[in-house]
């Protein structure tokens, strides 16, 4: 039987493998997890007068570097200057050099989000009039290609090892402690630790190419790799990797310690005393409770590696969401992972250890605890990730979403079968108890017959061999009659008679000590003899026996696998780790995959771009250029630049942002920056903004109330010196 399932349980791990691979082949595309919810200027947008810079918002917090934000003129030369810096929440603004021409620029941004995927795109905007020539910026971000594929793969390794190293220990300790003696399942559980090891080095290493470039050479570049361990990412990794030797040293007290303490064969007991541990020395249950206990610190030290660096850690309540995450990946590995290592128990132990009813209903207690964890964890993470009903269906991450929950609900019809399969093998294992009792019973019957029987003839024996003695007894006496008539009539015969006789007597007696000493040499051959053959006859005896328990053993596995409560067993087991194969397939496309709640946030943003870009407005932002002269500041004379963004420029809050450049066109700070609001028309103002020093020649200020639209005259005053300042104006319609 095992010969005609082993090319079906071949095809079906092949295609298991192929729709796993074919789910990883198109996760690339859509790892990005931060979205680009609003620009200024805005995507498409026509603008009278050249901004002075460049704002990107996005849907959480990023990490930029030095170019992380290009912005191109229509000749694909650069026009941007100093590095992206953060104004505000999740705004991110590049300066511009002054004085640019009309025409179309191309805003193009690579940035990694802060659940640690990278994310790339670019857009465009006009100064002016749109030209006819724009820049061509590739599409391609650093997470597409060959770079790209190996992180993805990567991390669905990395997963597998931590479901399997987790689970697999798990269940021989929850479920089945015979195992930790079981060859199979120690390779499987070192197996999870070595891919997961692997897995976390080769992510260590691709982590810089992957935010960046992309190119498979930078690898192996150290100071990319100086800057990735300088990230959150990066710190997860390390971290991972420390929480691995710890993981190292508990898989060899597992496999060690604890499993000489573990019986060979467990035996099966009733459903009331399942589990119970009566019968362990508190040795055992002291190393028992300290594994169990150091396990769990280390596989929720390991989630927390996920957590941490992910999407849990951004977004709505990610004080709630990290912990949720760390249960909701505990539970998937001890369920996939037990579910692993059962399947692996029922395939390959050994005939003296084989796997018990009562493990296998301990883990489906498991199972079913773990099962309804993920629901309860699943819900808030969906209503998290999602937000509405409508994005389960309007975007990838909801489909995929309905896809892992699709897979999960079979894998649980399965289980149900599973479950069913094993009550009819405990079912089978007590009618066979009864037929083996009343067996039993009746060999002993038929044993105290025959010892009854053999009693009887041992009696008759008794008696028989006293009548034969009796009669030999009477022979004798009657011998040794004849024998003394014998002797007197010899004493009668005549006197010259003896001495012939005697001579006679003394040659038979010569003869006879002649002939003795050959007799003693084959004695002692024949010894010889006897003792060599007892030799040859114990190692055939150790021969026979070996293949004797030999083929008892391959009695006893035929007779396991011909059980069809147990190939059952089997099957089901198998399907359901060939659905859990596939299930964490999507999981890992799904970490990968924007949240559709982020998605419907930038389809939003980007309709209400082009709605504004299609009726002419733009966006409503406000951008003024005012020289000012230095006053020598510096021992240097010269003409300096303020610049002045208002956003939106419309009446109610505003943010507002000031920039200050000397006369060679670097940021500047002077002492004080103040501004002045005057709307003449109303005869209001002038109203006083303090700004905020953020960075080298950089002021902000937030909710600037402007209290109704109009001609606004804009007054800056800079001081260059503690005794020296300057007052520039410029007027710009607000509303």
């Amino acid at each position: 039987m095992t010969q005609t399932i082993a090319p079906r349980v071949r095809t079906l791990v092949l295609l298991i493998l192929a729709v796993a691979g074919a789910l990883l082949a198109g996760a690339a595309p859509v790892s990005a997890h931060a979205a680009l919810t609003g620009s200024d200027p805005a995507q498409g947008a026509v603008v009278d007068t050249a901004p002075s810079q460049a704002s990107l918002t996005f849907s959480e917090p990023i990490a930029v570097g030095d170019d992380s934000v290009r912005v191109l003129d229509p000749k694909g030369e650069r026009v941007d200057k100093g590095d992206p810096a953060n104004p505000s929440g999740t705004t991110y603004s590049v300066r511009l050099v002054s004085g640019l021409p009309d025409g179309t620029y191309t805003v193009a941004y690579q940035v990694v989000s802060a659940d640690s995927h990278p994310v790339a795109g670019a857009f465009t905007f006009s100064i002016g009039a749109p030209s006819e020539t724009t820049v061509s910026v590739s599409a391609q971000g650093s997470d597409d290609g060959l770079v790209g594929w190996l992180y993805g793969f990567g991390r669905y390794v990395s997963y597998a090892g931590f479901v399997v190293l987790a689970g697999g220990a798990a269940f021989v300790l929850a479920c089945w402690a015979p195992g930790a003696r079981v060859r199979a399942v120690q390779r499987l559980v070192v197996s999870g630790w070595l891919a997961l090891t692997a897995a976390t080095l080769g992510l260590l290493m691709l982590r810089g190419s992957y935010t960046t470039s992309g190119k498979v050479g930078d690898v192996f570049d150290l100071e990319l790799l100086g800057d990735v361990l300088q990230t959150k990412t990066g710190a997860a990794l390390v971290s991972r990797l420390l929480l691995l030797a710890a993981a190292a040293l508990f898989i060899a007290v597992l496999f060690g310690a604890y499993a000489r303490t573990a019986d060979a064969v467990e035996p099966d007991r009733d459903a009331e005393d399942d589990g119970g541990d009566d019968d362990e020395g508190p040795d055992k249950r002291d190393l028992t409770f300290g594994l169990a206990l150091g396990g769990t610190v280390v596989a929720a030290g390991l989630a927390a590696s996920w957590a941490m660096s992910e999407h849990a850690s951004q977004g709505l309540q990610a004080g709630v969401a990290m912990p949720v995450d760390v249960v909701h990946l505990l539970a998937v590995a001890a369920w996939l992972g037990g579910l692993t290592a059962l399947l692996v128990s029922l395939y390959r132990a050994p005939v003296e250890t084989p796997v018990g009813r009562d493990a296998v209903r301990r883990f489906s207690r498991l199972a079913f605890g773990s099962v309804v964890t993920l629901a309860v964890t699943g819900v808030y993470q969906s209503w998290r990730q999602l937000g509405s009903w409508s994005a389960f269906t309007d975007t990838r991450y909801g489909q995929l979403l309905l896809v892992k929950i699709a897979l999960v609900a079979v894998m649980v019809a399965v289980a149900f079968l599973s479950r069913r399969w094993t009550q009819r093998l405990a079912d089978a294992r007590v009618s066979e108890a009864a037929e083996e009792a009343e067996r039993t019973e009746a060999t002993e019957r038929a044993e105290e017959a025959v010892r009854a029987e053999a009693t009887v003839r041992a009696e008759e024996d008794v008696r028989a061999e006293a009548t034969v003695r009796a009669e030999e007894g009477v022979r004798a006496e009657e011998g040794v009659r004849a024998e003394a008539t014998k002797r007197a009539e010899e004493e009668k015969q005549p006197a010259g008679t003896g001495p012939a006789e005697a001579s006679g007597a003394s040659e038979v007696s010569a003869a006879s000590m002649a002939v003795e000493p050959p007799k003693a040499s084959g004695a002692s051959d024949a010894s010889d003899a006897e003792k060599a053959e007892a030799g040859q006859d114990s190692v055939r005896a150790a021969q026979l026996a070996r293949q004797r328990a030999a083929a008892e053993a391959a009695r006893q596995k035929r007779l396991r696998d011909a059980d069809p409560n147990r190939f059952g067993l089997r099957r089901s087991v198998l399907a359901e780790a060939g659905v859990a194969v596939v299930l964490l397939a999507v999981t890992t496309v799904l970490t990968q995959t924007e949240p559709g709640r982020t998605e419907q946030d930038a389809r939003a943003a980007t309709a209400a771009s082009s709605s504004a870009s299609a009726t002419g407005q733009g966006s409503g932002a406000v951008s003024l250029t005012m020289p000012f002269d230095t006053g020598g500041k510096s021992g240097k004379s010269g003409k300096g630049v303020v610049s002045i963004d208002l956003d939106p420029a419309q009446a109610g809050d505003n943010a507002l942002h000031v920039y200050v450049e000397g006369p060679d066109g670097t940021p500047v700070d002077v002492p004080e920056v103040k501004i002045a609001l005057t709307l003449a028309a109303q005869n209001i103002g002038p109203l006083p903004v303090a700004p905020d020093h953020v960075t080298t020649g950089h002021w902000s200020a937030s909710r600037v109330q402007i209290p109704m639209a109009g001609d606004w005259k804009v007054e800056v005053t800079v001081r260059t010196s503690d005794i020296d300042q300057v007052t520039v104006s410029k007027n710009a319609q607000i509303g």
